[in-house]
């Protein structure tokens, strides 16, 4: 195995690095370095910064408007993308449910719903935890009616990331109670926009609204938005998850996020201190670690080998290490990295009036990166699948 990129594949990243530095508002920038509250208009708008050029979809082939990159050529722009301080792309459209569409659903689906996706005019959510349907996700209740051409969907959502931004939804849905709770799971595509859906923001400890219930309240669906066969949702969203999980590790976003914490730790006057610095090498070897188990993936995709199936190991390593530098951050600020009063930080002036302006957002990332041990599967859960799955 040779990490080692290519002549030509370091000319890839130079390109990359010199389209998103001439592309990416420096307005956006300076808020994914200062770990700032992005609006969705940001969000959006490097979204279709990406969608005109093509790129929104990085990891799509050619015959669905993708650029046909190979696994490196999608990590070297993830990590340019990543250290430039661009946005991580919402993940729900283009990395998530579009894959899904690609491999599942019928022509009329991908015609209808990728364009969209692409482009990154249309938002979408994901659907699948409920109240008591988190981990084990096969207990769901949402239950989908078949009524001739369309489908009658009841039930609640929750911990829907961004929904409040939501247009379209993917859903898993019950369609049947017969057999196996898995064998009874439909995939559905949902008009956020329908009557009887509700979306009700939930405020978490760091005063953000990032998470929301939904609710359906005998929702008309048209059942030509069922993706593939009905009753086979959860083979589908087993696919779906292995990105996800994949998605979650973001090796690229946590090295940017060590330099961030390096810079704190050198302006707080504790980089110095030789056991703080200790903990800093060790996140670091643990993040090289992390990297190098990413890039032996690739190169096992490239090679044409076999591929191991560690998306749940990604998971929780790169869950861990995310908590972890958000602590060290929390250890070097002190006292100062507790202040959180989000009108002063958007005005500017709160690191004026109770410390330095990078310790501001310290408490919300702390208090944000609880959940990432949790959602995507939670992180016991997923030793157990590694547990069967790679060790057997």
């Amino acid at each position: 195995m040779d990490l080692a990129f290519t002549t030509e594949e370091q000319q890839f990243r130079e390109d990359i690095r010199a389209w998103v530095r001439d592309q990416l508002p420096a307005d956006i920038s300076h808020k994914v370095h200062n770990a700032l509250r992005l609006t969705r208009d940001d969000m959006q708008r490097w979204a279709k910064i990406l969608g005109k050029k093509g790129w929104l979809g990085h990891a799509w082939p050619k015959e669905f408007g993708g650029p046909g990159w190979n696994s490196i050529q999608k990590h070297l722009f993830e990590e340019e993308c990543a250290l430039a301080g661009a946005p991580r792309v919402v993940p729900f459209g283009p990395v998530m449910v579009a894959p899904v569409i690609m491999a599942f659903g019928n022509a009329e689906q991908q015609q209808r719903f990728l364009p969209g996706i692409a482009s990154g005019d249309v938002w979408w959510s994901q659907g699948y935890s409920e109240p008591g349907s988190g981990s084990d996700l096969a207990s769901l209740k949402t239950r989908a009616e078949r009524r001739g051409d369309k489908f009658i969907v009841n039930g609640q959502k929750t911990w829907t990331t961004l929904g409040q931004y939501g247009e379209w939804i993917f859903c898993l849905v019950r369609t049947s109670s017969e057999g196996k709770p898995q064998t009874g799971i439909s995939f559905l595509l949902i008009d956020m926009k329908s009557p009887g859906v509700t979306v009700r923001p939930i405020v978490l400890l760091d005063g953000e609204a990032e998470v929301n219930e939904v609710w359906f309240d005998n929702v008309e669906v048209p059942a030509e938005n069922l993706v593939g066969e009905e009753n086979k949702g959860w083979h589908y969203a087993k696919h779906l998850l292995a990105h996800e999980r994949t998605n979650i590790a973001d090796v690229n976003r946590t090295k940017r996020e060590l330099e961030r914490l390096k810079r704190i730790a050198r302006a707080e006057g504790v980089y110095d201190d030789t056991r703080f610095r200790d903990e800093i090498a060790k996140l670091e070897v643990d993040v090289v670690a992390l990297e190098m188990l990413v890039l032996r993936v690739l190169a096992a995709e490239t090679s044409g080998k076999q591929s191991l199936d560690i998306a749940g190991l990604l998971k929780i390593r790169g869950s861990e290490i995310q908590q972890r530098y958000s602590e060290l951050m929390m250890l070097a600020a002190g006292p100062y990295a507790l202040p959180l009063i989000r009108e002063a930080m958007e005005a500017g002036w709160q690191g004026d009036a109770v410390g330095a302006a990078w310790c501001a957002p310290l408490a919300s990332t702390y208090f944000n990166m609880r959940k990432t041990t949790i959602y995507g599967g939670s992180n016991e859960v997923q030793r157990n699948i590694v547990s069967q799955v790679v060790l057997g």
